[in-house]
């Protein structure tokens, strides 16, 4: 079963369905988001520490706070925020994503809440759209907001940008923090992103991005200003093809970009 709503791409929630049992793999088809990972972890936990005033080299720094996954896949993101001691909860369109991911997480022997749904179905007016038997013994999510929201490598496959930047933000508590991150629609991208990765390297099965849906930052950033966010730390995220790994960039938002947004 896949979640309906007006922001869900079918053809994209589809091919992410096709190799849902590859998320973790981390030489297969996932491969990019595995060699990412750590580098988004360590952004999300560092910018989170310092805005909430925790340090985050303790062995828990994210303890009692409420996290949203948007877009969770199989969880690569899930399982480690949980083990920094946040409470989390994972959705995502595809059901076959929300079974991979919760079967991992169950062998992994860790708590998370997996639901096949979508942002907007999530938020305090909207009617739920969770199927009952997906919800999770510990709370149905729908009405919650959350401490710390989510979306990264996902406003790129939605279908309508502006109902899920408004969904997205209505899930973030009063003086909560975003994090989102997507691609540049720039030649850069064009040529590293979807002809290098998709076509050349064969990192990521060929059809993966449009680059006709890549957002640039002034574009991003100006939708969730309309849903009065604050627009705060900005990075780019460079692979090094020599060390084959990913660093941060202050400077570098031609291809990959990180952001925080707070809502004050």
């Amino acid at each position: 079963m896949t979640a309906q709503s007006a922001t869900v791409d079918k053809d994209e929630i589809e091919r992410f369905s096709r190799i849902a049992e590859e998320w973790w793999d981390e030489h297969g088809k996932f491969r990019p988001l595995h060699k990412m990972n750590p580098l988004r972890l360590q952004y999300i936990r560092d910018r989170a520490c310092a805005y909430l005033g925790r340090n985050p080299e303790q062995l828990r720094p994210l303890h009692g706070v409420s996290v949203l996954d948007i877009g969770c896949g199989g969880g690569l993101l899930c399982e480690p925020l949980t083990r920094l001691g946040a409470m989390v909860t994972g959705i995502d369109a595809s059901e076959k994503n929300i079974a991979v991911a919760a079967l991992h997480a169950d062998k992994m022997g860790l708590d998370v809440n997996y639901l096949c749904t979508t942002p907007e179905a999530l938020v305090p007016s909207a009617p739920c759209l969770v199927p009952e038997e997906s919800q999770s013994t510990r709370h149905k999510a729908q009405g919650t907001q959350y401490d710390i929201v989510l979306a990264l490598e996902i406003v790129e496959h939605v279908a309508d940008v502006p109902a899920f930047l408004r969904a997205v933000t209505a899930l973030v508590k009063p003086n909560g923090i975003l994090f989102m991150s997507t691609l540049n629609r720039t030649t850069k991208s064009y040529a590293l992103a979807i002809v290098g990765a998709e076509y050349v390297l064969r990192w990521l099965p060929r059809g993966t991005h449009s680059w006709q849906k890549f957002l640039k930052p002034s574009e991003l950033c100006a939708g969730l200003r309309k849903e009065g966010m604050h627009i705060g730390q900005m990075s780019g995220m460079v692979f090094n093809p020599f060390s084959n790994s990913w660093s941060l960039s202050s400077t570098d938002l031609d291809v990959n970009y990180l952001l925080t947004a707070t809502k004050n």
